[in-house]
């Protein structure tokens, strides 16, 4: 529902929810937290993810799942508002980050019979 609203991020990176009336909900408080304190905003730091993301043995918990889906729209954010090498290297970013959710998607798919 959120992502659905119209969101603002700053120069911080900080990432908040425009609409006051949405922003005053308990799960935008949720939202908010996890936003700005839990998803990763580095390309370090989502490059560490990706790399651990694609290797993960298992199906991800859907609360982790969410968090790499909001990591890939500030990512795909961050992709637009750059220019030249940096912007290659969010793009490049949001691709692996996608390629691991897709993994994810189709691990049960994937697991070879034993």
């Amino acid at each position: 529902m959120f992502l659905l609203a119209e969101l603002d991020i700053d120069k911080g990176q900080r990432i908040s929810i425009k609409d006051e009336e949405l922003a005053s909900l308990r799960k935008a408080a949720e939202f908010d937290t996890i936003c700005n304190e839990i998803i990763p905003k580095s390309i370090t730091e989502i490059r560490r993810l990706s790399s651990r993301l694609s290797s993960y043995p298992r199906v991800l918990k859907k609360e982790d799942f969410e968090r790499t889906v909001l990591t890939m729209v500030y990512t795909a954010y961050r992709a637009a508002q750059s220019q030249g090498h940096q912007k290659d290297i969010w793009a490049q970013s949001f691709v692996n980050l996608y390629k691991a959710l897709k993994h994810d998607l189709m691990f049960p798919y994937n697991k070879q019979p034993s």
